[in-house]
């Protein structure tokens, strides 16, 4: 895989890092010492949290393949063989079949006779988590489940709830609308960026990774926020970059929102006019006498066909050639420039073009565009992402199989692909079977909590955005060109564990000030009598489930206390603040 060569980001706001962990971190060992005793008790292990050593992996990736280039321009060899995928599911590099069995499979008429369907079935790796539709659903349709939200699905029901979240734009959305008006560049085109920031700073690039956060905490057009989310990884463009000052925030805007739940087809086509992408992976400077193979690379790898889409090294460099001419204005605009094109037959793959003329260079890269959009492998790639997001690291290939035709059926439209996998009993068997990114879960804590604006909400999404540094999982902010990966065997860092756990704490007990945060006393509504039934009513608030009989005498052991010990007050005596932390640092958080 290409790394671009002018993307590398300066480390931002050291200082304000660094004062947040003088000011709120807790002693790291007596929290670790607490921590540990009780989660080794409730069988917490450390599930896919953090991205330290992730990000070397995947950067190193690209060495294999540079190395068996050799001559790009007449080598024949298939960069799928050169591996360096450690960090995806396996499907990228081999077919696995109909060999997984999750427990039920098949398609129905609706989203819940699916669901029905799949809950009389037994699941092949049963786990922790509650088996509830409605839980399964809001896991995997949001970013997490909120106690309003539940009830709010549960009197709808799954068919409605889904359906009304395939039309976002009928959804009202005051909350996240009035959180937004604190970062005002998140709705500025690029011309109006340039006349608000000075060049080349990063203002609007950290606003708008800071608004992401805002979107996904309070956004009631969640699976639409989902959607953002994953077309933004699988069309990466770093956020913050060099390149991006004034273009960045267009990008999120006019490629990814505009068409998330629309066709790929145009959103591809949209990316790869759009400055944004054209600067990161250096097209911008590609021109005929001088070839920049970045963007042509990754188009094909990550973008449509995958690596094992039965591409070689002189289709990469067709693929070159097809997109000389787009370029960047000095005011950041898309531009054709036609002496920059390069002409002579093109061919990738079944795509043939005389491409004889430099002023039609640009309808030879539209009619490419479209070619690579409607290829089976570019289907299967992107039904299998979807199907890694919403199903399991490593899905079945029927369900895979199921949602390329669809996708291919429906002319690259992205609704119907969705319609398809929620009626899917794949779907709903697989409760537990994905591990929250950092980010998610993080994001997640924030909802069960009920964290809303504040008197400064620009400064406590500022403070938490920060923190997401911590951990490796910032919004926007992959460095390499593939995207975060969705697997729990990528996010695996003790470092990033400890520092998501103390995540956990920092919002329980609303270290960034601005924000409205519950107090942790209050997390249960009418307070039961006993410590037994007050862990079970903490439970739910915060995980929306009891947990286990092991694990719950863990928890009653941290409280010193046994079912049916009086509670004097509802801040347990003080341990409320540890124990809220403890619940979601488990592993019923840390599953989707």
């Amino acid at each position: 895989m290409a790394q671009p060569s002018r993307h590398r980001a300066p480390d931002p706001l050291v200082p304000k890092v660094a004062r947040l962990a003088r000011a709120g971190e807790p002693t790291l060992l007596k929290l670790v010492r607490n921590r540990r005793q009780v989660l080794m008790g409730a069988g917490a292990v450390v599930v896919a949290t953090g991205a330290v050593g992730s990000a070397a992996m995947v950067m190193g990736g690209g060495d294999g393949i540079a190395a068996a280039l050799g001559d790009s321009a007449t080598s024949t060899r298939s960069p799928r063989d050169a591996g360096a995928f450690a960090d995806r599911d396996a499907s990228y590099t081999q077919s696995l079949g109909d060999s997984i069995n999750l427990g039920a499979a098949g398609l129905d008429d609706t989203f819940s006779a699916a669901a029905a369907a799949a809950a009389k079935a037994k699941p092949t790796s049963p786990n922790l988590l509650s088996r509830d539709p409605i839980l399964h659903m809001l896991r995997r349709a949001t970013f997490g489940p909120t106690r309003a939200l539940v009830d709010a699905a549960t009197k709808t029901g799954i068919d409605e709830w889904l359906e009304r979240q395939l039309n976002p734009g009928k959804i009202d959305d005051p909350v996240s609308a009035k959180a937004l008006s604190a970062f005002p560049t998140v709705s500025m085109s690029t011309a109006q960026i340039r006349r608000t920031v000075k060049e080349g700073d990063f203002q609007a690039q950290f606003e708008l990774g800071q608004a992401t956060i805002a979107r996904q905490f309070w956004s009631e057009r969640q699976l639409f926020e989902v959607m953002v989310d994953f077309w933004a990884n699988h069309l990466n463009v770093t956020n913050p970059f060099d390149g991006g000052w004034d273009v960045r925030t267009s990008y999120d805007n006019d490629v990814i929102r505009k068409h998330a739940l629309g066709k790929f087809v145009d959103m591809l086509k949209a990316s790869a006019r759009h400055p944004a992408m054209l600067r990161y992976l250096d097209n911008a400077d590609s021109d005929r006498r001088s070839v920049n193979e970045n963007y042509g690379r990754e188009l094909l790898e990550l973008h449509t066909v995958g690596i094992d889409g039965g591409y070689n090294e002189k289709d990469v460099r067709n693929s070159a050639y097809i997109l000389t001419g787009r370029t960047v204005t000095n005011e950041g605009e898309f531009r054709y420039d036609s002496g920059r094109h390069w002409v002579d037959p093109v061919k990738v793959l079944g795509f043939k073009d005389k491409n004889a003329s430099r002023s039609k260079g640009l309808a030879v890269g539209e009619k490419y565009l479209s070619y690579l959009a409607t290829h089976p492998a570019t289907a299967k790639n992107i039904a299998r992402k979807l199907a890694v997001r919403f199903v399991c690291d490593s899905p079945p290939n029927g369900l895979v199989q199921r949602l390329a035709d669809t996708y291919l059926e429906n002319g690259t439209a992205i609704a119907p692909v969705l319609r398809v996998l929620f009626r899917s009993r794949e779907f709903w068997i697989s409760t537990g079977l994905k591990t929250r990114r950092p980010l998610e879960n993080f994001v997640a804590t924030a909802r069960a909590i009920g964290i809303a604006p504040g008197s400064d909400t620009r400064s406590g999404i500022e403070g938490l955005y920060y923190m997401t540094q911590r951990f490796g999982n910032a919004p926007l902010a992959w460095v390499p060109p593939n995207g975060y990966p969705d697997v729990a065997a990528a996010w695996r860092s003790a470092h990033a564990t400890l520092a998501l756990w103390n995540a956990h704490r920092s919002l329980i007990e609303g270290w960034e000030r601005g924000l409205s945060y519950p107090k942790a006393e209050g997390l249960v509504g009418k307070r039961p009598a006993t410590t037994g039934p007050y862990l079970d009513s903490l439970a739910a608030r915060l995980v929306f489930q009891k947990v286990a009989a092991p694990h719950r005498k863990a928890l009653l052991s941290f409280l010193s206390a046994k079912d049916g010990t009086a509670v004097r007050n509802a801040s347990l005596g003080g341990k409320i603040e540890s124990l809220a932390p403890l619940l979601l640092d488990s592993i019923y958080h840390a599953l989707r």
